[in-house]
């Protein structure tokens, strides 16, 4: 059975070459690395179905069954050496590729015109807000990655995420900016 990939997917083959782990595990050294920030493992489920998908597809297997009073029975997976061979695929694949994504703020933005410029004004003020703040959470990772001696490539998703903000802070600016002197308007009649 061929699995495609996914971020969490090839984040389980990451942290499986690592060491053996159970999925409590992989979700605690996801948040503990930083990793949250590029997969999302908030829902807990998303994680099991991926790992189950994986182990169908033969890319891990059941290391052990650990039992220990103060929890429930933990399942620990290992990686198998196809799952080696596919999580290089995949990683060569995500970093030459670029993929087409279709995040809800572009999506937003071509249908501005349903609302006034006011409105607008009011929204993209409050979310250059949020991209400031970001941007600052971002900053305080690198300089707190720089003081303790990491390597900079432990880091470079962070690197990438800031320069990615900074830019949509820019840009937020400007139409902002545009916005205020009524350089962009529109009456907010629906396409």
């Amino acid at each position: 059975m061929a699995v495609r990939s996914s971020p969490l997917a090839l984040t389980v083959l990451a942290l499986l070459q690592y060491k053996p782990l159970h999925p409590y595990g992989m979700q605690r050294l996801i948040k503990e690395w930083g990793k949250d920030q590029v997969v999302n493992v908030e829902q807990r489920t998303s994680l099991y179905r991926t790992i189950d998908r994986l182990a169908e597809a033969g890319l891990i297997r059941v290391h052990a069954t650990e039992r220990d009073q103060a929890y429930p029975e933990r399942t620990v997976y290992e990686i198998t050496g196809e799952g080696r061979s596919t999580a290089r695929t995949w990683l060569d694949e995500m970093l030459a590729t670029p993929r087409r994504d279709f995040p809800d703020f572009p999506a937003a933005l071509s249908n501005l015109l349903m609302i006034a410029p006011e409105e607008a004004l009011s929204a993209l003020e409050r979310r250059v807000t949020r991209v400031s703040a970001t941007l600052d959470e971002h900053d305080r990772i690198l300089a707190e990655s720089a003081r303790t001696g990491l390597d900079r490539v432990s880091g470079l998703e962070t690197e990438y995420a800031r320069t990615v903000a900074a830019a949509e802070h820019a840009w937020l600016l400007s139409v902002i900016d545009d916005l205020r002197s009524g350089a962009l308007t529109w009456t907010g009649a629906t396409p």
